[in-house]
């Protein structure tokens, strides 16, 4: 395994940095040790940074990796003295961008990331509403959904529902399918008139079995047995009402957003 140190450099919070950062993951046999300097938007910020990478060099025995996102080309510069190996955002990306477009690009700190006031506040309605509606908590409102998921308790509703709201301000419910739901053999009442909202969560048995067991060892709630039989029963449910669904066992929160926002898209 190979080791190097990468720092993410930037003039505001360094998100965009660290998204660049997904680079890394193609690369599975070194070892990266992760150094983040945000806020780094004057001349002595700069030297300090140059400072550690300076260190990092005499420690590591070769140079770091810096993906940097700096707006202002004078501290760009200056930074570039240094010796390391640099992914810039702005030279990479942005600047080759602005000469195709014809167009001077923003390059003050957080421009990435800044957002109106009503869009913040979209988001937080959205964020409000998907914990207001998590697992079932309340059966009212569904009509402001944008979208419901549905599935096996512990298949991954929660966190994609969350995510979808904070990233994306998509008001999001999730709504559990329960044991009462399985004997009676058609989705609850509350949910027909909203078919066309409604997304899908499965789960592999094994791994359903493991999660639960680390909330409820030992239980019939948690028993292989009992995962196989919810998760079929589950699918047969969304099979027979026409919903699509995916699985969850092997999908990041971030895919499995992408496949409902399609979906959400297409309905639109």
């Amino acid at each position: 395994m190979l080791n190097r140190t990468v720092f993410f450099i930037s003039d505001s919070t360094g998100i965009t940095a660290g998204a660049l950062g997904k680079l890394l993951e193609h690369f599975p046999r070194t070892h990266f040790t992760q150094v983040r300097l945000p806020f780094t938007d004057t001349l002595l910020k700069i030297q300090h940074a140059q400072g550690e990478i300076l260190q990092v060099t005499k420690q590591d025995g070769g140079r770091p990796v810096v993906i940097m996102s700096l707006g202002d080309i004078a501290l760009r510069n200056a930074l570039k003295q240094s010796n390391a190996y640099f992914i810039d955002l702005f030279s990479t990306f942005i600047d080759p961008l602005g000469e195709e477009l014809d167009q001077m690009p923003l390059t003050g700190s957080g421009i990435a990331h800044s957002i109106t006031r009503s869009s913040y506040h979209d988001r937080m309605e959205a964020i409000n509403y998907t914990l207001n509606h998590d697992d079932g908590m309340t059966n009212s409102g569904f009509e402001e959904a944008q979208v419901i998921l549905i599935g096996v308790s512990r298949c991954g509703k929660t966190p994609t529902s969350i995510y979808l709201a904070m990233q994306f301000g998509i008001k999001a419910a999730n709504y559990p399918l329960i044991p009462e739901d399985f004997e009676r053999g058609t989705l609850p009442a509350i949910l027909h008139k909203h078919l066309d909202k409604i997304f899908g969560l499965t789960i592999k048995p094994e791994r359903l079995h493991s999660v639960r067991s680390e909330r409820r060892p030992n239980s019939v709630y948690a028993s292989l047995d009992n995962c196989r039989k919810e998760i079929t029963t589950a699918e047969n449910l969304m099979l027979n009402s026409g919903i699509t669904w995916a699985d969850s066992t092997s999908r990041s929160i971030e895919e499995l957003s992408a496949i409902i926002l399609e979906k959400i898209n297409h309905n639109v």
